[in-house]
């Protein structure tokens, strides 16, 4: 007598639609939300190392910072001035002692008082960081503007016009920030005589300084670009795109656009760390008020708390905007979680 054969187990049915969208959107975000937390964490280490080799550098530099408190070196201030100016400041504790203050005070919030303004560092940060903000932002817009003009410029115009703007992109990525701004407000000031040279209140008076921090910003931002774009023109579906009869300005917006600013838009917070620093250079040759300036002449006086605190602030920003460009380009990536990719294959099969 025959065995029967016993029967062949059913596939496993595929999950609706809506549920698999809904399970690769849970895994995104659990991605998400784990490499937030790792970045904290990691914020909180950066911000402790600044501080502590912050305190410690200045410490280095020869020179007394009880000159700073009590004036300057041509104050001629007594001995007596000078040691309650030690007692009142814990100038006289071992240096460990004084490192482990100053990050108790950084835990409590508390940046302490400038050596040099005798006014809380948090006042004068508070007052100084729109303005630095303001340049900081205004270069970063003006920054990717010229990178997507000079990247749709390539796209558009050809092989000629993709040689010119990546030769652009070459130059104006190494040009010194001093050097470009003198040569700016030579050619607008001296040459032209226009009001946009002018440094001073309102747009008018940002046009200059944010020009001179966004054309390098610009320039290297397009090469990273341009490199994306270059390698997803040669992608299959942009031949179909392209084939169905989508316009040139068409495939750039719903295609290429996305692809080729996910490079730049990781590099955003390395650009918002570089127009801080640039700042410090234009702030000074603009004479506008800002941290980048502040921050100059702190180090000069070796005023240890405004440079502690300015450079805390500036390394906060820093890892915000770095967190915050890691999750949008996450969020805008098209690479698909791996992990949902193989049930989706098992049941299928």
């Amino acid at each position: 007598m025959t065995a029967a054969a016993e029967p062949t187990p059913a596939a496993p049915a595929a999950p609706p639609p809506e549920q698999d969208r809904a399970a690769r959107g849970g895994v995104r975000l659990r991605r998400v939300l784990g490499r937030t937390a790792s970045r904290l964490a990691a914020a909180v280490v950066v911000i402790w190392a600044v501080a502590t080799i912050t305190f410690f550098a200045v410490r280095a530099v020869p020179g007394d910072p009880v000159l700073a408190i009590l004036g300057g070196p041509g104050s001629n201030a007594t001995a007596e001035a000078v040691s309650k100016a030690r007692a009142d400041f814990g100038l006289d504790l071992p240096l460990g002692e004084q490192y482990l203050l100053s990050l108790g005070r950084l835990l409590r919030g508390d940046l302490g008082e400038s050596y040099r303004l005798h006014s809380e560092v948090a006042t004068v940060i508070g007052d100084l960081l729109p303005g630095t903000l303001q340049l900081a932002g205004a270069a970063l817009l003006l920054g990717w503007a010229l990178a997507l003009a000079l990247v749709w410029a390539s796209v558009r115009g050809g092989r000629a016009a993709g040689a010119i703007t990546d030769l652009f992109g070459i130059v104006g990525s190494a040009l010194p920030h001093f050097w470009l701004g003198a040569v700016l407000v030579t050619v607008f000031a001296t040459g032209l005589g226009l009001p946009v040279a002018l440094s001073g209140p309102g747009l008018v008076g940002l046009v200059l300084p944010a020009a001179t921090l966004a054309i390098p910003l610009g320039g290297y931002l397009a090469q990273v670009m341009r490199d994306s774009t270059i390698d997803t023109l040669d992608k299959p579906f942009i031949t179909a795109a392209f084939a169905r009869g989508d316009s040139t300005a068409g495939v750039f917006a719903k295609h290429l656009l996305r692809r080729a600013a996910l490079p730049a838009i990781g590099l955003t917070g390395w650009a918002f760390g570089s127009l801080v620093s640039g700042a410090v250079v234009v702030e000074k040759l603009f004479a506008r008020p800002g941290l980048g300036r502040a921050l100059v002449d702190a180090v000069v006086a070796r005023d240890v708390p405004m440079v502690i605190g300015v450079l805390i602030v500036v390394a906060a920003f820093y890892v915000l905007i770095t967190l915050l460009t890691d999750i949008v380009e996450q969020l805008l990536s098209p690479r698909r979680d791996a992990g949902t990719s193989a049930p989706r294959k098992a049941a299928a099969a």
